[in-house]
C-alpha cells in the first residue's frame, strides 16, 4: 500500500508539473518558433531558388555551352543555398531546444577546418572548374593545351576537364591542375607556309605564279578567311629560296588547309617548270 502511495504522489507530481501554465506556455512558444523557422526557411528556399532560376534564365539565342554552363551553375547555387539554410536552420532550432549552439559552432569549425585540409585539392578543383565555367575559357569541341595536355575537349566539369588527343587518349585532367589555358581554337589559325624553289629558278616568276594560286585557293575553299597572301622572299636557304605564304583560316581546318596548299604549290611549280630544290646523289662511272 505504501508503494502503491508513494507512485501515485510521484504521477500527481509529474502531472502538475507538465500542466503547469509557466511550462506550457514555453513549449508552446517553443514549439510556435520551431513552426515559424521551418516556415521561414521553406520560404527563403523557394525564394531563393526563384531567383537562381531568373538569373540564369534560358534564352533561345545562348548556344549550347552557355546552356550547360548556366545549368551547372543553377545547381552549385541551389546546392550550396539549401546547404546554408539547413545549417542556420538547425543551429537555430537547437537554439529553440536549450540546446547550447556555441560549442557545436565551435566544433563544426574545428571539423570544417580539419576537412578543409584534407579535401583542399578536391576544394581548388571545384573552385577553378567554377570560374572555368564562368568565365568561358574553353568550351567543349575547342583544341586546348592544359596541363602539358593537347586535344579537343570533350567534357567540363565542376571537379575534371576531360580532353581527348588525336591518338584517341582520354585524359582526365583535375580542374585545380589547370594553370594556363592554350586556347587554339580561336576565331582564325594562321597558316605559314614557306615554298622553296631552286637558286636557279626566276624568283620573279615564282612568286606571280604563287600570287595566282593564292587567288585560286581563296574562291575555292571558304575556310580561309583572310589571304593566302604571297609576302615574298622569307630566306636564303643553302640550297634553295624560301618564298613565304600567310593565310587565316577557320579553327580545326588549318592543318586540312595547310596540307592542301603544301600540294597545290608543288603541283602548281611542276606543272610551271619550277624547279623545288631536293637532297639527291649523282653517281659518276669513271669508266
Amino acid at each position: 500500500m505504501g508503494d502503491f502511495t508513494d507512485f501515485e504522489g510521484v504521477f500527481n507530481s509529474f502531472i502538475k508539473r507538465i500542466l503547469d501554465p509557466d511550462l506550457l506556455m514555453k513549449i508552446g512558444v517553443g514549439l510556435l518558433q520551431l513552426a515559424g523557422i521551418l516556415i521561414v526557411g521553406k520560404l527563403l528556399l523557394k525564394l531563393g531558388n526563384y531567383l537562381i532560376d531568373r538569373l540564369f534564365e534560358e534564352k533561345t539565342k545562348y548556344d549550347q555551352y552557355v546552356k550547360r554552363r548556366n545549368k551547372t551553375l543553377q545547381i552549385v547555387l541551389k546546392s550550396a543555398l539549401r546547404y546554408i539554410l539547413y545549417f542556420l536552420g538547425g543551429t537555430m532550432g537547437l537554439d529553440v531546444l536549450g540546446v547550447p549552439t556555441t560549442s557545436i559552432i565551435a566544433g563544426a569549425g574545428v571539423v570544417g577546418l580539419a576537412v578543409g585540409f584534407g579535401a583542399q585539392n578536391l576544394v581548388r578543383d571545384v573552385i577553378t572548374g567554377f570560374f572555368i565555367l564562368f568565365e568561358r575559357q574553353f568550351s567543349i569541341g575547342d583544341y586546348v593545351k592544359v596541363a602539358g595536355i593537347e586535344g579537343i575537349v570533350q567534357e567540363i566539369g565542376l571537379r575534371v576537364t576531360k580532353v581527348r588527343n588525336f591518338d584517341g587518349d582520354l585524359h582526365i585532367i583535375p580542374n585545380g591542375k589547370i594553370e594556363q589555358v592554350t586556347n587554339l581554337s580561336s576565331e582564325t589559325r594562321r597558316i605559314v607556309i614557306d615554298a622553296p624553289i631552286d637558286y636557279d629558278q626566276n624568283i620573279k616568276e615564282a612568286i606571280d605564279i604563287l600570287k595566282e594560286l593564292a587567288n585560286e585557293l581563296k574562291e575555292e575553299f571558304p575556310q580561309i578567311k583572310e589571304g593566302p597572301t604571297v609576302q615574298g622572299v622569307q630566306e636564303l636557304a643553302g640550297s634553295s629560296v624560301n618564298i613565304r605564304l600567310v593565310a587565316m583560316a577557320e579553327p580545326m581546318e588549318s592543318w586540312q588547309i595547310a596540307r592542301i596548299i603544301r600540294q597545290r604549290v608543288k603541283e602548281r611549280f611542276d606543272e610551271k617548270g619550277i624547279e623545288i630544290p631536293y637532297n639527291h646523289m649523282v653517281i659518276v662511272n669513271k669508266q
